[in-house]
């Protein structure tokens, strides 16, 4: 049993071996409430390695797995079995292990974006889980608590009729060519492996999904504009995409991988008709809202101003103690926990879906479309 008295949830891991940064952070996620039991795992593509790294993670022996393959068909049949796998795979290694987990019944979690070409999103997607398995794609910037406040503030009509959203993730780790050694800067510009899309796929689709889960705005069209500045790259490494909403707001999105003197800048603006609002990830605990002709207010994370219901979830600490990038993947976790055990109904409509990795893919192939057509106005629906 976890802490809060419910029953753990038996995990398993795809990818996320030795040496794999976003494993040991979905690892870490899994544990912060108590939520999951990481039994089994398949960490690599080579056998030898997911040995290696089971032994390291401390995983018994014979639930370590050379192919996930053989651990989906091998735990589906135990009675002790796995019943969610966390997918941390490079992205042309998502659609395989979500298909076979979710058609044997196991409820999958799955790093994004969903897939590395959109055939295999609306295929994945099209999949007939066993038992109501079900699928949470991990966009872990909306399990803060102040982009749920914003999101509420939103829906409540504070701001009135949203005319305009900017969205930016700016930083600068990929400003010179990529060093072989680097693992993760060696499949994230390997169109192989993280699929056509570099910057927009890796950054951009979390800037995108942060402003479509605040705002409920939905997208009709982008005109984008993706360069690859650093010589011999084969995928994009900054893009600025203008973005038509639904009902006549404006966005922009400006994500970079390029651009010194940025660490992990996202940030994220809506203005309507009546407030605005900003918030930034790297001082997630602060946000402002600003109504017309009135002073700035500071919202903070458990502050004196009441905040709805969805801003207090999984706050796990008092107002003045930060909370953070880790808090909010493991804020994600454990309400899927909740889902998956049944009593989780408040927050399905909060946790980023199959549906939604389907959308961010459509978001990435149009935008690649469009900046080949010299930044031509392009439908989702039409690619």
């Amino acid at each position: 049993m976890s802490e809060n008295g419910k029953r753990r949830i038996r995990l398993g891991m795809v990818g996320g071996g030795t040496g794999a940064f976003i494993g040991y952070v979905h690892r870490i996620a899994s544990r912060l409430d108590n939520d999951y039991e990481l039994v089994a795992g398949a960490f690599s593509s080579r056998p030898e390695v997911s040995r290696e790294s089971g032994k390291n993670i401390g995983i018994d022996p014979s639930r370590t797995y050379g192919s996930y393959e053989e651990m989906a068909k091998k735990e589906a049949a135990r009675p002790d079995g796995i019943e969610a796998v966390s997918i941390v795979t490079p992205n042309n290694v998502h659609a395989g292990p979500a298909k076979v987990f979710l058609e044997a019944g196991i409820h999958v979690i799955c790093d994004k974006p969903l897939t590395s070409t959109l055939a295999d999103a609306r295929a994945l997607a099209a999949v007939k889980p066993a038992r109501g398995a079900k699928f949470l794609l991990t966009h872990n910037y909306t399990g803060y608590p102040l982009v749920r406040q914003a999101r509420e503030l939103v829906a409540s009509g504070a701001l009135g009729k949203i005319r305009v959203v900017q969205v930016e993730y700016p930083q600068d780790w990929l400003s010179l060519p990529a060093d072989p050694g680097n693992k993760q800067a060696a499949w994230r510009t390997d169109p192989k492996r993280s699929g056509a899309g570099g910057a927009i796929g890796d950054i951009g689709t979390h800037a995108y999904n942060l402003a479509r889960f605040v705002t409920g705005l939905k997208t009709a069209a982008v005109s984008a504009d993706l360069q690859s500045f650093v010589k011999g790259r084969k995928v994009d490494d900054n893009v600025h995409i203008m973005l038509r909403f639904q009902g006549g707001a404006r966005g922009m999105l400006w994500a970079s991988q390029v651009a010194p003197g940025n660490e992990n800048g996202l940030q994220l603006r809506v203005y309507g008709e009546k407030a605005g609002l900003s918030w930034r990830q790297d001082n997630p605990n602060q946000m402002w809202f600003t109504e017309l002709g009135k002073p700035a207010t500071l919202f903070t994370r458990g502050g004196a101003i009441s905040q709805p219901p969805a801003a207090s979830m999984n706050v796990r600490i008092p107002g003045g103690h930060p909370e953070g990038y880790l808090e909010a993947f493991a804020t994600l976790y454990s309400q899927f926990a909740d889902v998956i055990r049944g009593d989780g109904k408040a927050y399905a409509p909060l946790l980023p879906s199959l549906a939604d990795g389907v959308e961010g893919v459509e978001f990435i192939t149009a935008s690649i479309a469009s900046s080949k057509a010299d930044g031509k106005w392009t439908k989702l629906s039409d690619v």
